[in-house]
């Protein structure tokens, strides 16, 4: 009986190589081979540090932004919820990791009789020499006559029951997509976590930028006042016109809205970035305004192929759950073929507790069984097709992915090509509408031209201001976006 046991397991193992699952091949050809180069797109420089390796600390220069994305990282819920996934799919994989192996339990158990025949009968087959079972019962010389009408007998069994041999490979792709599904966890996380930073990010800097221009708006406001005032007192005397002095105060009427909704945009700015960290950000914390807008590492990608998009975490996700389809395949086809399964028991039992482990007291079992398919309405034929159909899904999905990252890189660096110049172009013509207003007032002042002149040349002094500031925000916004799209580093 051992020999055959042992035979059986021998030629399990020898079939357990079987896998019916398609060979894992990564889908190739979705994006060009290389990121957009000439034109609008910046040349990459030999010498730049790989984006893709620098962690967060040291991209982000300014340390109240850096502060505030630690904090973030710390207390926001979005991340939680992703960091609760990842423990869930890595549970998960445990539990179905757990069926590669046999459960094995041991019981024990003692028995009190004044039935002396029933009891005699059920330990006679494990006393003498016919079949035995985990539970003692069986057929046998019997046990001899007692002058007691009380009777006592202990067992101990261990085994494990119905462990499937993974002949096809059926359990160990069901393994194998559970892993891949805990990785692909990981990577969303990985995923949450960088588009948190460069939200946190962003929005730092979008306070940051409303508030030079409410700074802007307030000190305009202050002159638009004092033009105001002098138009409506030349008017009054006569010698400013009713349209000058309306025109006048139109000006000041719109930095004054202006005012006004930049308060309000300030105070939600701050509610979006507490959303964002999580908790009320102390006022140490926020910035006095953007300037520059040098809160970050003004770097490009080292390299300029798209073998880089493979390394971002959305995109690594898409491709686990792709190999984690493929293995499902395999464990659909493997269900369409015998499934073999085994219980075994090891035991002892004795009428006596001190007798256990005496010899001639223990008893085993072995009980295979083979189960196959017959006629199930072409269910299991129709599993099959629907996990190829999912990993039909999955291939789509991956292509997409690695291509909708392709499209934010590449969006990203036409933007970084020609952001520089923007900003020079917007600084040159705020200074020459400086230059323009004081010439203009002063002629004004001069009696040479009409207020109208110097009012014009206000108004395009301020709205150059304003486009300044805002382009400098897009170039703070830029290097943040091809940070995250870049899959920056964590660290």
């Amino acid at each position: 009986m051992h020999s055959k046991i042992v035979l059986g397991l021998l030629a399990a193992t020898a079939l357990a190589g079987c896998n019916l699952a398609p060979k894992y091949v990564r889908p190739v050809g979705a994006v060009p081979a290389s990121l957009p180069q000439g034109g609008v797109y910046p040349a990459a420089a030999t010498d730049a540090p790989d984006v893709t390796r620098i962690g967060w600390r040291t991209f982000f220069t300014d340390q109240r932004l850096r502060d505030t994305i630690a904090l973030g990282l710390e207390n926001n819920r979005d991340l939680r919820v992703a960091a609760a996934n990842v423990l869930q799919a890595r549970a998960q994989y445990r539990v179905q990791r757990a069926d590669l192996v046999p459960s094995t339990t041991l019981s024990g158990s003692g028995t009190y009789t004044n039935n002396i025949q029933g009891a005699a009968g059920a330990l006679g087959g494990a006393a003498g020499g016919g079949t035995g079972t985990g539970t003692g019962t069986g057929t046998g010389a019997g046990v001899g006559t007692s002058s007691s009408t009380n009777l006592e007998f202990y067992s101990v069994n261990a085994g494990f029951s119905a462990f499937e041999l993974d002949l096809f490979g059926r359990v160990r792709n069901l393994n194998r997509a559970a892993l891949e599904q805990y990785f692909a966890t990981e990577e969303a996380q990985r995923s949450t976590r960088i588009s948190l930073i460069a939200e946190i990010a962003t929005a730092w800097l979008t306070l940051a930028s409303d508030q030079d221009q409410l700074r802007i708006s307030q000190d305009s406001l202050k002159s638009f006042e004092q033009s105001l005032e002098l138009t409506r007192a030349q008017f009054r005397i006569g010698v400013a016109s009713e349209l000058e002095a309306r025109q006048a105060e139109t000006t000041y009427q719109t930095a004054r809205n202006d005012i006004a909704v930049l308060r309000t945009r300030l105070a939600q700015d701050k509610n979006a970035l507490d959303l964002l960290v999580g908790t009320p950000i102390a006022a140490a914390l926020l910035p006095e305004g953007l300037g520059n807008g040098d809160a970050a590492l003004q770097v490009l990608p080292a390299g300029v192929a798209s073998d880089v998009l493979l390394r971002r975490p959305d995109v690594l996700q898409a491709e686990h759950q792709l190999i984690a389809q493929n293995a499902n395949i395999g464990a659909a086809r493997a269900a369409l073929f015998p499934r073999i399964s085994l219980t075994a028991t090891l035991g002892t039992i004795s009428t006596a507790l001190s007798g256990l482990f005496s010899g001639g007291s223990f008893t085993y079992t072995g009980s295979p069984a083979v189960s196959l398919p017959l006629f199930d309405g072409g269910r299991l034929r129709g599993n099959v097709e629907v996990a190829r159909a999912q990993q039909q899904a999955a291939v789509s999905t991956y292509e997409k992915t690695v291509q909708t990252a392709f499209r934010e890189v590449a969006d990203a660096l036409a933007q970084r090509g020609t952001i520089d110049e923007q900003i020079a172009a917007q600084t040159a013509r705020t200074d020459a509408a400086s230059v323009a207003f004081r010439i203009s007032d002063a002629r004004y002042r001069a009696g040479v031209d009409s207020f109208l002149t110097t009012l014009d040349a206000q108004r395009n002094l301020y709205t150059a201001q304003q486009q300044l500031v805002s382009t400098r925000l897009s170039r703070g916004s830029n290097l943040v976006e091809l940070y995250r799209s870049l899959g920056g580093g964590l660290d």
